[in-house]
């Protein structure tokens, strides 16, 4: 870990000084100060949790959202928890998905059979599009 100097006197001469409940402690030597550092962590860019989110509202499960984005299925359900995201009722429909590069896009939209007796939906996903289908349970 980076630090970049005593937070009391902006010092730079620091040095490691122990352990406290599980966090690194450092003493800065020309003022004699005890400090800790709270860990930064990985910070998820906001885009995967809105198109995690998204997908989730598609109704795709979580484990489904980790493959296509490559975020932890259990992220995915913290940020839905945090969130207070609430998924509605697809009823008699169930969401399929497959991801296209752009040019398998325009194929797959030009057959007019693939496209009738379903609602769909076309969202971005990085370099990829990812095509969302809604069709009735077969009985």
């Amino acid at each position: 870990m980076n630090i970049s100097g005593c937070p009391k006197c902006q010092d730079k001469h620091i040095v490691k000084s122990g352990v406290i409940k599980d966090r690194q402690r450092y003493l800065c030597k020309k003022c004699n100060y005890y400090f800790t550092v709270n860990k930064l962590g990985k910070k998820i860019d906001d885009y995967y949790v809105t198109k995690a989110l998204q997908l989730y509202l598609e109704g795709l499960s979580y484990r489904e959202i980790e493959r296509i984005i490559g975020v932890s299925h259990v992220t995915v359900s913290n940020w839905v928890r945090e969130y207070r995201v609430k998924k509605p009722s697809h009823g008699y429909y169930h969401p399929t998905y497959k991801i296209f590069n752009h040019l398998e896009l325009i194929e797959y939209v030009k057959n007019k059979s693939l496209l009738s007796g379903a609602g769909m939906i076309i969202t971005e996903l990085g370099d990829k599009f990812m095509l969302i289908k809604w069709e009735r349970f077969k009985e």
